[in-house]
């Protein structure tokens, strides 16, 4: 089976996740407050589990299977990430930066923890390869549903053309995630074209709208403006 347009989708999406990356770290770089790190975090993990999938379609790559293993806990760790902070987003308190700081740490230990588990499987013991997978694909639903309601109540409040964009492209990508379900279910091909389709369009919207609020010109927002913004990127 030829995996180029496999591959192709994977190298998009990874580039796309970059340059999303480029454009949220501009409010930390203006702040330097860590409630800014959660969305350029998110889709830098985002963009590395997708190079990591497209490294896997390599049928010569001597390592695939770890890095299959990689890659469903970088993406995972991703929306993860993502969720945590729009649930941190609201005008921050002493309380709130303490548990948004350990909640990013804990994160990362997660990370360590479960790479290393890749690297030394014998050690720490590991499902199989399937049963891990649909568990992580209902949890990052889970994720990408919360951020879908979070930004669909955020624009609600505050109508604007441009933010229902934002909630279009959580959903898309949430819907990507449950088409990914259903095939490693039922090894439907249309469910894994589909979800390949879906994950592209929630991600080339949500580089649009972020393009809108960083990169076009406009008057140049206060603080909590970019916070605002960025918040419904």
């Amino acid at each position: 089976m030829d995996n180029t347009p496999l591959i192709v989708v994977e190298v998009v999406s990874a580039i796309v996740c970059f340059v999303l990356v480029w454009f949220m770290v501009k409010p930390y770089r203006t702040t330097g407050e860590s409630r800014y790190l959660g969305l350029p975090l998110g889709f830098a993990f985002l963009g590395v589990s997708y190079v990591l999938m497209g490294a896997a379609y390599f049928e010569s790559f001597h390592f695939v299977q770890e890095t299959k293993w990689l890659q469903l806990f970088t993406q995972t760790y991703a929306f993860t990430f993502l969720a945590a902070t729009y649930f941190f987003s609201k005008k921050p308190t002493k309380h709130s930066r303490l548990w948004l700081d350990l909640t990013y740490a804990a994160l990362i230990l997660l990370a360590i923890v479960s790479y290393l588990a890749v690297v030394e499987p014998l050690i720490f013991g590991l499902p199989s390869y399937k049963r891990a997978n649909e568990y992580l694909l209902l949890f990052n639903i889970i994720c990408l549903a919360y951020i879908s309601i979070h930004t669909l109540r955020s624009h609600a409040s505050k109508p604007d053309p441009k933010t229902i964009w934002t909630p279009l492209s959580y959903i898309l990508l949430s819907f990507g995630q449950y088409s990914l379900f259903i095939w490693s279910v039922d090894s439907s091909f249309a469910a894994y074209v589909g979800a390949q389709f879906l994950r592209l369009s929630g991600l080339l919207i949500l580089l649009f709208v972020t393009y809108q609020a960083f990169h076009a010109p406009h008057e140049t927002p206060q603080k909590e403006g970019i916070h605002n913004e960025k918040a419904s990127a």
